[in-house]
């Protein structure tokens, strides 16, 4: 009976109990350049079409006209506890505390040899949530656009200036875009790319549970006053993008020069 270094790359190796059932013998997923074309292009065509809506044709004002006007006229719930509390602050310490979590199981594939063939992927999607959520956080500090809360026309000081308009002199800068809360959800679709490579049968789950999570950050967000729809949007696109991208880099490209995700030499 052969041991897991004597498995063929195409067999991916079992979950380890402490992750969920095993699923030895389940073959793993590596796609081909046209679907990794599709990987990128249709996830940008939908969030491309649903920006377009949201910014140029005044999806978001439209929205947020109506959440506003729901709310009476107020953002009622920017205070609220379920919002505030434990969406937007619990729920980004429940990411970090999972980020920690899997930074754990890293270490622990790390140090014991049976887990070694986890090691790739699991430092692939710590990589990933890191990467999203730093991208999203940088590009806010850079992009100087207001919340919605921050408006006149939603009872705020200052007048909406889009992402490319020049702003008065001595005016506050804006952090607003893209959505970093959300990017704390949105940042796990690297799950999809993570089962892809470890078990893939489980890779649709992974995605919809970063999604899932996304939109329930981002929707408490935009009842609160403190973003748009095209906010969130281009927080999935940042965090789908650097999730495929990574993927390649260091997973799909791993498995195309013969080595199993682990990095180690496939056994012949």
């Amino acid at each position: 009976m052969r041991g897991a270094d004597d498995l063929p790359m195409h067999v991916s190796t079992a979950i380890p109990d402490a992750a969920g059932p095993r699923l030895a013998g389940e073959s793993t997923t590596r796609m081909g350049s046209t679907a990794l074309w599709m990987h990128l292009l249709v996830p940008l065509a939908c969030l491309g079409l649903l920006a377009a809506w949201a910014g140029p044709l005044g999806g978001d004002r439209w929205l947020a006209d109506r959440i506003y006007a729901w709310e009476g006229h107020a953002w009622a719930l920017r205070e609220a506890w379920v919002a505030d509390t434990a969406i937007h602050v619990y729920g980004r310490r429940l990411s970090a505390a999972a980020w920690t979590v899997l930074l754990c199981a890293w270490v622990q594939a790390s140090l014991f040899r049976p887990r070694w063939p986890l090691r790739r992927p699991v430092a692939y999607l710590l990589l990933a949530v890191l990467a999203s959520c730093v991208a999203v956080s940088l590009l806010k500090s850079w992009s100087n656009m207001d919340c919605p809360w921050d408006l006149v026309r939603y009872g705020g000081q200052r007048e909406f200036f889009g992402l490319l308009e020049a702003r008065p002199p001595g005016m506050e800068r804006g952090r607003c875009f893209p959505a970093g809360h959300a990017s704390a959800g949105y940042a796990w679709v690297a799950l999809y790319f993570f089962f892809l490579a470890a078990a893939p049968r489980w890779r649709w789950l992974g995605l919809s549970t970063g999604l899932a999570l996304g939109l329930v950050f981002g929707i408490s967000q935009q009842l609160r006053g403190a973003h748009f729809l095209s906010h969130d949007l281009y927080t999935a696109a940042i965090c789908w993008l650097i999730a495929l991208g990574l993927y390649v880099a260091m997973l799909h490209s791993a498995q195309a020069r013969g080595r199993t995700p682990d990095g180690s030499g496939a056994s012949p």
